[in-house]
């Protein structure tokens, strides 16, 4: 269990909850102050809870993918009103530009978001949330999850044994591709059968039987009654605004103006509450816990 992390102690019914209200708004907006709040509460609880050397792997990921991200709409898309330049006869777009920055924003958002969630919500949470309801959707959730760093491993594994068996010694790129072909091939053959072993156990443990009593280490507390109090609280005036077409805004054909008025500025104050709220909760208690260690 990730026990560094307080924000993980929440029941898993409050963690689900709020990171449901956290991503529709992210998901379903092309606000920039919307997308840019989401992203650097996002940012900022991955950075806090995670080490220097997880940090720069996901600055070596997230840097380059951003850049792509961004530059792929201008190419493919040439609406907008304000062309900059021309590429083989097609116009570049002060809007396809600012478009992209801000897709590849909200998918960098997103993909943090979900990081942060892998690392509060552990396969046993899960299971304890959706088992009872769904248990073939639990067992999918979480063996999604669980397997993300088994693959990665195992990779690292596999390209170790190549590179002990001397595959990777030629210089040609095509040598390379070639043992890179080979580790994929046996980390796609190990996923399916470690999958098949996993089902097939789940079923010989009587998983989907009816009737079947689950034991579960988590109890509700007023504590997750407040996380999912205070997610709801501030997720309230974000959804009227999003009603009030307070949140509307378009790049095509011309940028359009940002809503600031003081239902708006209420409105992304309290959304930043809401993203930043894992980030200020931990804040918290490394603050509380330095506290407490000064005084022993």
């Amino acid at each position: 269990m990730n026990n560094h992390i307080a924000f993980a102690r929440f029941h898993p019914a409050a963690l689900f909850s709020y990171y449901l209200c956290l991503l529709l708004f992210t998901m379903f907006t092309e606000n920039p102050v919307i997308t840019a709040l989401s992203l650097l509460g996002a940012l900022y609880f991955c950075l806090f809870t995670g080490t220097a050397r997880e940090n720069l792997n996901d600055l070596k990921f997230y840097a380059p993918m951003f850049i792509l991200v961004a530059l792929t709409n201008p190419l493919f898309s040439h609406s907008g009103a304000t062309p900059l330049f021309f590429m083989n006869d097609n116009p570049v777009t002060l809007e396809a530009v600012l478009a992209g920055v801000n897709i590849a924003a909200t998918v960098a958002a997103v993909m943090l978001a979900c990081k942060g969630f892998s690392r509060v919500m552990e396969s046993d949470k899960l299971l304890a949330l959706f088992g009872k309801a769904s248990p073939k959707l639990a067992v999918v959730l979480s063996m999604a999850l669980r397997f993300i760093p088994l693959f990665k491993r195992k990779w690292r594994e596999l390209c170790d044994v190549q590179k002990a068996m001397g595959y990777f010694r030629g210089e040609s790129r095509f040598s390379r591709l070639a043992s890179y072909a080979r580790v994929f091939s046996a980390l796609v053959s190990w996923a399916l059968e470690n999958a098949a072993d996993t089902a097939a156990s789940m079923c010989a443990r009587g998983f989907e039987l009816e009737g079947k009593r689950s034991f579960s280490l988590f109890r509700f507390t007023r504590a997750d009654g407040a996380l999912i109090a205070a997610s709801l609280a501030l997720s309230a005036p974000v959804l009227a605004g999003f009603a009030m077409g307070k949140a509307s805004f378009y790049f095509y054909p011309r940028i359009s103006e940002l809503p600031f008025d003081i239902f708006s500025v209420a409105m992304y104050a309290c959304f930043a509450a809401l993203s930043l709220l894992p980030f200020i909760f931990e804040v918290k208690e490394a603050l509380k816990w330095k506290y407490l260690r000064s005084k022993i």
